[in-house]
């Protein structure tokens, strides 16, 4: 009877505690309409030798016309692997997608040092969506491999 109640019990513990961790990760995902600050990640690469996960900080004007979002993140290599072994570097794409013209302008950054990670920060205007992409790229390549999917990590609905 003892072990059937600790059970029951340890399985309501668990649910609560999935469910109350499920809008902080939805929360990427999620629309914003006011000035607002909040983190995203861990957005992997395919094969999970290279992560990345950070803040989003969006600033509007007034007239909620015009907004200015900052992008900052740490990037981890997590390769073990030495080049000559086929290790591969972490790297980082960062897309902003404008407002009003629907064009995008993609920021991104490579990091080379297995167990280490550095930081990455990118700023843009009149910005209607942001999505992230980690890859791993090779130390003197300048074409990304084993990316995993974009993930968006703002969306604004100013209209």
């Amino acid at each position: 009877m003892f072990k059937k109640i600790a059970t029951g019990v340890l399985a309501v513990a668990a649910t609560s505690a999935l469910a109350l961790s499920l809008p902080s990760a939805a929360s990427a995902s999620t629309a914003h309409h006011d000035d607002d600050s909040y983190s995203w990640g861990s957005v992997y690469s395919r094969n999970h030798q290279a992560k990345a996960f950070g803040r989003v900080d969006v600033d509007w004007d007034r007239h909620h016309e015009s907004n200015e979002v900052t992008v900052r993140g740490r990037l981890y290599d997590l390769d073990s692997r030495s080049a000559r072994q086929g290790g591969k570097c972490a790297y980082v794409m960062v897309a902003f997608r404008d407002l009003d013209h629907g064009s995008s302008r993609v920021y991104s950054k490579k990091y080379c040092g297995y167990p280490g990670s550095t930081t990455f920060f990118s700023q843009s205007d009149d910005v209607e969506s942001v999505r992230v992409k980690v890859c791993q790229i090779g130390q003197h390549s300048n074409f990304p491999t084993r990316c995993g999917r974009w993930q968006s990590i703002y969306l604004s609905e100013s209209e």
